[in-house]
């Protein structure tokens, strides 16, 4: 056997009134609390960074196709699909679904209130897998008939603050040639996606109201949205379709689309790096803490085996073995603690957080294999590389004035 490592279980495993043993379960509890910190803040920052993405793509797709205009109001100007080329968008490897719309500013009016929004129109293929995870009664507008579905989908805080249910009739006016033009409308479901921004503003309905009011033929609407199989393709495919569709017609991202929310997501990053920083640290200093204890307590055994002819190097190795256990021990349970608490948190959601402020209701947690290895990775290499510089103390130990050392 190695006598290294024989030593070295008999260093960490000592039975009685040893110093240290007390110092080495502080030590494995702060090896463990500094990587359950760090897996759960990535854990956390991933969901949330999924959570907000994925309702802001819900809203907008990942890619937009619109024409070239200097129009920045809510009604850009019209595109033919012909000019699109949907076919040959649809065909470019990632991209789910090609799905053309329309958009008509209005004015929702009852008795007592008004209220401004967007009505998006939407055609028969449109995929609605967003909405209905987040409708909350009622159903989504039914877009089969041969005729415009008077079918209409409002969020819940236009439904509280017009007094909406769903069955209810409802009348929206437009703005057309400077005069008023009014549609009736009957309001199939209500959604709520934490996004108030977007839910206040956005209703959904049938595309062909849109282009009756504004006289376009059938395969003219205000743009077509993209949406992709991996966010982290948007700007590959982005410039893909950007090649492919006319001249006259402009790609934006959501990223482009809206800046201010990815900005603020971006700005996450920085916190849990300073966080995955700090947290890496503590465990550096704790692991140089319990290795300098373990010295101090074992030097007179350091002089002893000096004396007989052991090298510093594999007298050093002595006590990186006990502390590589240690480390390794921590590691162990920050993995349990963390891996459990987001379990719980994923499948319970018992964190609860105000949906108003941070778009979502609880606190959402995602996090992979390769995340989970990165992090444990950086936290052995760190305690590594710090446990080398208080073993080197072992190389300026006497061992007769180890041998007298009380």
């Amino acid at each position: 056997m190695n006598f290294e490592y024989f030593i070295s279980r008999r260093i960490r495993s000592k039975k009685g009134d040893s110093f240290s043993r007390p110092i080495i379960r502080v030590s494995i509890a702060g090896i463990s609390l500094g990587l359950a910190v760090m897996l759960i803040s990535v854990a956390i920052l991933q969901g949330f960074q999924k959570q907000v993405r994925d309702k802001v793509a819900g809203f907008g797709a990942h890619i937009q196709v619109t024409a070239f205009d200097s129009n920045n109001s809510f009604e850009p100007s019209p595109i033919h699909l012909q000019d699109v080329s949907v076919d040959e968008i649809s065909n470019i490897p990632g991209v789910a679904g090609v799905y053309p719309f329309c958009l008509k500013a209005g004015i929702i009016k009852t008795e007592e209130e008004i209220h401004g929004v967007v009505l998006k129109g939407v055609d028969t293929s449109y995929n609605w897998s967003f909405f209905s995870e987040k409708l909350v009664s009622g159903h989504l507008p039914d877009l089969s008939r041969d005729t415009p579905s008077e079918d209409l989908l409002i969020s819940s805080g236009i439904a509280r603050l017009l007094g909406f249910s769903p069955g209810d009739d409802l009348r929206m006016y437009f703005i057309i040639d400077n005069a008023a033009r009014g549609r009736k409308f009957r309001i199939s479901g209500i959604y709520d996606t934490g996004l108030g921004e977007f839910d206040e503003m956005y209703v959904f309905g049938d595309s062909r109201h849109i282009q009756r009011l504004n006289q376009w033929d059938s395969a003219m609407v205000s743009g077509v949205e993209v949406r992709l199989n991996h966010f982290s393709d948007i700007g590959k495919i982005s410039d893909q379709i950007y090649n492919t569709v006319s001249f006259k017609l402009n790609t934006q991202t959501i990223k482009q689309l809206y800046p201010q929310i990815f900005d603020w997501i971006e700005i996450q990053d920085i916190n849990v790096f300073i966080i995955l920083i700090l947290m890496a640290l503590v465990s550096g200093i704790t692991v140089i803490s319990t290795l300098l204890i373990l010295i101090l307590e074992h030097t007179r055994d350091i002089g002893l085996l000096k004396a007989l002819g052991a090298e510093t190097g594999s007298i050093r190795k002595i006590f990186i073995y006990a502390t590589g256990y240690i480390a390794g021990y921590g590691l162990l349970w920050g993995n349990t603690a963390a891996l459990g608490l987001i379990f719980i948190q994923h499948k319970t959601n018992f964190i609860p957080l105000p949906e108003e402020s941070y778009f979502v209701s609880s606190v959402p947690v995602t996090i992979g294999l390769p995340e989970i290895l990165l992090v444990n990775l950086a936290t052995l290499a760190v305690c590594v590389l710090l446990m080398l510089i208080p073993s080197l103390v072992i190389r300026y130990i006497v061992p007769v004035k180890a041998l007298r050392f009380e």
